[in-house]
């Protein structure tokens, strides 16, 4: 167990501070009495005492010893008597880094012609360096800005500002600065970096002319066309508002024949005819038009002497086709006119009064053939009568087109249209519509049928209608009445109860033309049974009172439609059975053109197309000619679902007779016992009588190799001699 307290202090002056601290007389910190008066209430504590240490930043010798301390206070136990002490070393900052701009390239906008001391932009750089120390300290500079120095910098701060007046975005839009940003203030490590100055443009040039005076020709009666330009140029932004150009027509056009335009891709001045122009009335305008920009100028901005310009226009002379002054034109005729009648005079004039030419007419549209021309005078007949109603009158006017032409080369004509109004004639009395009718035989409910009339005449000589029953058969009036109901229609009443029957009342009808137009009709006129609400009781009345309404002519149109229907369903079902019919014949009802009469056998190799012995295909078509096949016998061998059909005796006339048909032979084919049963291998090997071929016994003639003569292998060949030595004998 070593001393109760052990101290070991290799570097004397950072051990001070406990034995500076202990009372006179205290015992040494070794001895028995040191550790009875460390653990007494009046120890003082003791505690290290470390200075800091400074060292370089990128120090060279590596290692490098900055201090030696290894000291501890343990008691008896082992326990530590002591917290442990930092030790603080100050590493000392070295200029070491250069200052970064944070972007490479800054851009900046200011107006030409801004005063000395309006800030654009500002630079900034940072320095990785100790901030606290004078390697961070960054100082800003313009290495290079053009000749003469435009822009100043704050050292400081880095804002760039305009140091003189005279900016001309004219003279040079654009400045490129190269600034410096140093640390140390300004003595220690650099790097550069590009500021961008924009000038911004402003209205400082007026637009002007590029010369004072300009000509042009243009054709009269040309209205909408481009005559020719005005041209000008502005030194200010291309496509600013500053520089787009605006044109004004001063003086020289009164009427307002011509209007100018600005070209928005060149900012030229486009003079255009926004009237014709008459080479006979004037051939010759001298026009002032001035120019200037839409926005305003600045008002330091010098005024410009070319903002002025005359232009000169020369209107030629052409031919001008000839005009209707009275388009279209308007005049009346009589229906029914008659062939001969003047309708009008329709006369063109030539607007060439310097050149004296004649005039033609002729009849460009004329859908009637109602109309005739003279072609010199342009006057206008009828041909023949127009009866109506026309279907070439639309609303009671007739249209016609008149074409004038002139004799220059090459001439020229104008159309004209002619409208001629058919005045109406009232030559059609009203016609009754429906012509009969059903009411019932009590006055009041259900005695009443309402009547109405047609007319062909127009207005005015058409409706109002008015009804009345014959003054020729005063007697009606004792039975009957009649109303009005409104302009076209009236109302024909039973006064008394009338026995149910058929009546005809003769009527007189009467349109409001002048001269009015009337006739006198019969109403044939059912009267039935009527019921407690009025209405017929009888069916038969009662559906003829459903059609009443309905005219002759109607009638049978809905008649005619109902036999045509009938008609085409007929035909409809007659189309469906005779496509059911060819589906039930098939193939062989559908084509006569069969390439052969008989069905061969071909399951027989021995006597090609001269065996015959097959089936007859006449069997099919006339079965009535042969005889009936009696019934074969039946094989015991025979499958038990297999019947033996009777012979057919009629003419199959569906695909199912003639399948029954061959089902019949097969199944006599199945049990007739000449022939091998149905589940008996079938041997090939016989060729027929008359075959030249070669027979084929050869193949199933022995069942075994010991019949055989394989010494004849010799004979063909030392490649076969070896099989003769095998098989032979």
């Amino acid at each position: 167990m070593g001393p109760p307290l052990l101290l070991a202090c290799l570097l004397a002056p950072l051990c001070a501070r406990g034995a500076s601290s202990a009372q006179p007389g205290a015992a040494a910190p070794g001895s028995p009495q040191a550790w009875r008066q460390h653990e007494s209430p009046r120890r003082v504590k003791r505690a290290w005492v470390i200075p800091p240490i400074s060292v370089s930043e990128n120090h060279k010798r590596i290692p490098h010893l900055l201090v030696q301390l290894k000291a501890f206070a343990l008691d008896l136990g082992g326990m530590t008597l002591e917290d442990p002490t930092d030790l603080e070393i100050i590493v000392v900052d070295q200029n070491d880094n250069r200052p970064l701009f944070r972007q490479d390239v800054f851009t900046g906008h200011v107006v030409e012609g801004a005063e000395p001391g309006t800030c654009v932009m500002t630079v900034d750089a940072t320095d990785a360096d100790d901030p606290d120390t004078d390697n961070a300290a960054l100082r800003y500079s313009i290495l290079e800005q053009g000749a003469a120095g435009m822009f100043s910098i704050n050292a400081t701060t880095g804002e760039i500002c305009t140091a003189q007046p005279g900016l001309d975005r004219e003279t040079m839009g654009v400045y490129n600065l190269t600034v410096q940003a140093a640390d140390m203030s300004g003595d220690g490590l650099t790097t550069t970096a590009t500021a961008v100055i924009y000038l911004e443009d402003i209205n400082d040039n007026p637009p002007e002319f590029t010369k004072e005076e300009f000509s042009m020709e243009v054709e009269e009666q040309a209205a909408g066309v481009d005559v020719g330009k005005v041209f000008a140029h502005d030194k200010d932004l291309a496509g600013s508002p500053n520089w787009l150009a605006k044109f004004t027509i001063l003086e020289g056009d009164p009427e307002g024949a011509f209007a100018i335009r600005t070209d928005p891709y060149t900012n030229d001045g486009v003079l255009s005819v926004a009237k014709p122009l008459d080479h006979e009335v004037r051939d010759r305008f001298e026009l002032t038009v001035s120019v200037q920009n839409e926005q305003p100028l600045e008002p330091t901005a010098p005024a410009s002497p070319r903002a002025l310009a005359t232009v000169r226009v020369r209107v030629r002379d052409v031919n001008e086709a000839p005009i209707f002054r009275d388009n279209p034109r308007r005049v009346s005729v009589l229906e029914g006119a008659p062939p001969g009648t003047p309708v009008t005079t329709y006369t063109a004039s030539d607007p060439d009064t310097r050149q004296l030419q004649t005039l033609s007419y002729a009849l460009l549209y004329d859908p009637a053939d109602w109309l005739q021309l003279d072609p010199h005078t342009g006057t206008v007949r009828t041909k023949r009568e127009l009866l109506h109603p026309s279907a070439f009158l639309q609303g009671g006017w007739y249209i016609a087109l008149l074409l004038a032409r002139d004799d220059a080369e090459p001439p020229l004509s104008a159309t004209g249209t002619l409208s001629i109004e058919i005045l109406e004639v009232n030559d059609h009395p009203p016609l009754l519509l429906p012509p009969a009718g059903v009411v019932c035989g009590r006055p009041g409910r259900g005695g009443s049928l309402l009547l109405g009339a047609t007319d062909d005449d127009r207005p005015p000589h058409g409706a109002p209608f008015h009804y009345q029953l014959s003054p020729q058969h005063p007697q009606l009036a004792r039975n009957w009445s009649i109303t009005r109901f409104n302009v076209t229609h009236a109302v024909l009443a039973v006064l008394v109860e009338l026995p149910e029957g058929p009546y005809s009342l003769p009527l007189l009808l009467r349109d409001s033309g002048t001269p009015p137009q009337e006739r006198q009709q019969l109403l044939n006129v059912s009267v039935c049974h009527c019921g407690r609400d009025g209405t017929c009781e009888d069916g038969v009345l009662a559906a003829a009172a459903a059609g009443a309404g309905i005219t002759l002519g109607a009638l049978m149109i809905i008649l005619g439609s109902f036999l045509l229907l009938l008609v085409l369903a007929g035909l409809g079902a007659a189309r469906v059975r005779g496509r059911r019919r060819a589906l039930r014949k098939g193939l062989l009802q559908r084509s006569r053109d069969d390439m052969r009469d008989n069905i061969l056998n071909y399951d027989e190799q021995g006597g090609g197309e001269e065996d015959q012995d097959a089936y007859d295909i006449n069997q099919l078509r006339h079965p009535e000619l042969f005889p009936p096949r009696v019934k074969p016998p039946v094989r015991r061998d025979a499958p038990l679902s297999s019947a033996t059909p009777l012979a057919p005796r009629k003419l199959p006339n569906s695909p199912s007779d003639i399948e029954d048909f061959i089902n019949e032979g097969l199944e006599a084919a199945d049990s007739d016992p000449s022939v091998p049963p149905y589940d008996t291998a079938l041997i090939y090997d016989y060729e027929g009588s008359g075959s030249v071929a070669s027979p084929l016994s050869s193949i199933v003639s022995s069942l075994t190799d010991e019949d055989q003569d394989y010494d004849y292998l010799s004979e063909w060949g030392p490649r076969f001699r070896r099989l003769a030595d095998l098989y032979g004998q």
